[in-house]
């Protein structure tokens, strides 16, 4: 058996009384992509934190190829060869693409920047990712996700990174972006380096890595080969427990039209028309780009609509901003969290409070407030010590539950849910959907948009279909498969 490019012994952390991370071990070996995985809060974050040089651990050891090695900084992990490409990128938009790959390490020449060695070198290092058609003096902010995350590996790569460590890498990727990324990576592992592959989506790793870690409450569970590896093996040692199923089963209770949208237009989306039902889970699904989002926020008055009527409850509607939508009846969760749907240095309680604040003859009522937040806490099991903490300081799957928290205090009659379960671990995601049930059964009329097509399967009734803009399919998702969905998603009939 070859070295181990990184072993990770005993480690601990501990922030204040909080213990993160419980004589965890790990270790990664040259050409494997190595799956860490664990719930939200489990460790993952901090132990790769310690690897880069984020955080110090309180005890333990690392050792890279077989050596005793102190990383201290970000700079010691990337004179050891060790590179994160993080979930939210770490490039300055306004910058060129060559910019970007030689921040603080510029090529000068008699003491100025040499632009043509440096164009030469990113025009090298993209070739390796697949990216030989883009110009090093295109800003990063005219490139897609998916480019920008490849920007970020060039990057990686030319600093001679051995150990890549990918954070949640396709969560806003396309399909065929993800498909390209994992050629990139299996191309990577055949050269000997070494992938830590952090993520929630289980599809994903039984495809793509050789072996899984998994930490539970910030201790270590077990390390599995993933050949022969079942998916409720997998679950068990995450939560401790197993799922009774992955999707909860629901029975329908339809009622009436609810939200009548009829040849909506604006921006990128042309002449929508559907109808969502009192009690009814309307899935929409598509491709990066077809406009699903674009949609949700004419619909809650984000963006001006240009022709087309909204109908509630038999009310013509047309909101025009946020706040009119909201006074409708309309409840929002925006699918970025962090920029869109969360205050991050406000409480959970303020977080909670922010469409309406409970009020008293003009004065914030803070104890109504209290019982109001505690209530939520409580119905969506998020898990934090009180409700004044910083909603910065919780997990993404508690983050997630905030944001619904924040509307359901409103009690919608429309809720639309823009990717409710991205970057959620796979009990947390259990829970969310429970949650969607019970309110579709108290009569919530629901828009989900997912890019999960088993979620968007398995928790609507029926599955609209976008492509660059239009609805080209309604279809009742007890009967859909994916190729029909996939379908229509391209543009096919």
């Amino acid at each position: 058996m070859s070295t181990p490019l990184v072993t990770m012994r005993d480690i601990h952390k501990a922030f204040g009384p909080v213990k993160v991370l419980e004589g965890v071990d790990f270790e990664l070996l040259p050409g494997e992509v190595h799956a860490l995985m664990g719930e939200n809060g489990a460790g993952k974050s901090t132990l790769m934190k310690i690897l880069t040089g984020i955080y110090a651990p309180d005890s333990g050891t690392v050792e890279v190829d077989g050596r005793p090695a102190t990383i201290a900084t970000p700079a010691d992990a990337e004179k050891n060869g060790i590179a994160i490409i993080h979930q939210e990128l770490n490039l300055i938009p306004a910058l060129t693409i060559a910019d970007n790959l030689f921040l603080g390490r510029e090529i000068q020449r008699f003491g100025l920047l040499d632009h043509r060695a440096m164009t030469k070198r990113a025009l090298e290092w993209l070739a390796r990712v697949g990216m030989e058609r883009l110009d090093p003096g295109t800003k990063i902010e005219r490139l897609s996700v998916g480019q920008q995350q490849m920007v970020e590996i060039a990057r990686a790569l030319g600093q001679n990174a051995r150990v890549l460590i990918m954070d949640e890498p396709t969560a806003a990727l396309t399909e065929h972006e993800t498909n390209v990324l994992f050629r990139l990576i299996r191309d990577l592992r055949d050269q000997g380096t070494g992938i830590v592959y952090v993520s929630h989506r289980m599809e994903e790793i039984f495809a793509l890595c050789d072996r899984i870690s998994i930490l539970r409450d910030g201790k270590f569970v077990g390390t599995r080969p993933v050949p022969g590896l079942a998916f409720d093996e997998v679950v068990k040692m995450m939560v401790g427990r197993t799922l009774d199923a992955r999707f909860p089963t629901r029975t329908p209770n339809i009622g009436a039209v609810r939200l009548k949208v009829e040849h909506v237009t604006g921006g990128i989306v042309q002449d929508v028309s559907f109808e969502l039902h009192a009690g009814e889970v309307l899935g929409v699904a598509g491709l990066l780009g077809a406009g699903r989002t674009e949609m949700a926020r004419l619909l809650f008055g984000l963006d001006k609509l240009q022709s087309g009527q909204v109908t509630l409850d038999g009310k013509a509607i047309t909101p025009k901003s946020p706040n009119e939508a909201i006074h409708a009846g309309f409840g929002f969760v925006t699918e970025d969290r962090k920029a869109q749907g969360l205050v991050l240095d406000m409480s959970l309680r303020e977080n909670v409070s922010l469409p309406r604040v409970p009020a008293h003859a003009g004065l914030v009522d803070r104890p109504a407030e209290k019982t109001q937040t505690r209530g939520l806490m409580d119905a969506l099991k998020i898990r934090a010590r009180d409700s004044e903490i910083d909603v910065r300081a919780l997990s993404g799957g508690n983050q997630q539950k905030v944001v619904l928290a924040k509307w359901l205090a409103l009690k919608p009659r429309v809720l639309i849910l823009d990717e409710p379960t991205r970057g959620v671990d796979v009990g947390g995601k259990a829970e969310i959907y429970h949650i969607i049930n019970q309110l579709a059964e108290q009569g919530v009329a629901i828009l989900m948009i997912s890019s999960e097509l088993p979620e968007v399967l398995a928790m609507s009734d029926r599955i609209l279909v976008m492509h660059e803009g239009r609805a080209t399919g309604l279809l009742d998702a007890h009967g859909a498969t994916q190729e029909a969905v996939m379908t229509a998603a391209t543009g096919g009939k």
